[in-house]
């Protein structure tokens, strides 16, 4: 049975992990408003010498303006279908490292952070350690004989068809 004292101590730490990730969204979002801020600053004093201070600020809002346009429109615009490339093809993957890749190639940023992630704590976890590689070396397996099958079957397709063609051949 759970210890009262454990789930309590474990709650305290949930409740300060959340409390943690909020005050350090909080703190990057002020970090960002702050910085876009000044960086608006810097280019309207760094434009009031040509255009004079009414129109660097003309020209600097305009470019503000224009990316909050340029923002709002990518966030409306409807996401291109990816089922219709999919169904293009005409086939899934078959191999759990055709997926794996698939995965990769749609998403790389979060394949970036997941490898980033697993190399982290895989440094200090032996355990994990064992089991990547234990993983890894079953896929490269897999892989491997799935290539060796691919070979195998084009050359008996190609001796079947060579028996057929000679047949066929008028004489």
């Amino acid at each position: 049975m759970l210890d009262s004292a454990w789930l309590q101590g474990v709650l305290r730490k949930a409740v300060a992990a959340i409390l943690g990730f909020m005050l350090g969204l909080v703190l990057l979002v002020a970090l960002l408003i702050t910085g876009f801020y000044l960086l608006v600053n810097a280019a309207t004093l760094a434009l009031s010498p040509a255009l004079g201070e009414a129109g660097a600020l003309a020209v600097t809002g305009l470019s503000c303006l224009l990316l909050l346009a340029l923002f709002f429109y990518r966030m409306t615009r409807p996401a291109a279908s990816k089922k219709s490339s999919s169904e293009s093809e005409g086939h899934s993957p078959g191999s759990p490292v055709d997926a794996i890749r698939e995965l990769v190639r749609n998403n790389p940023l979060e394949a970036v952070a997941a490898a980033f992630t697993f190399g982290l704590v895989e440094h200090g976890d032996p355990r994990l350690k064992a089991l990547l590689l234990q993983g890894g070396m079953v896929l490269m397996k897999e892989a491997e004989a799935e290539q060796t099958r691919g070979k195998e079957s084009t050359e008996s397709s190609e001796s079947t068809r060579a028996p057929e063609s000679e047949a066929d051949a008028p004489t």
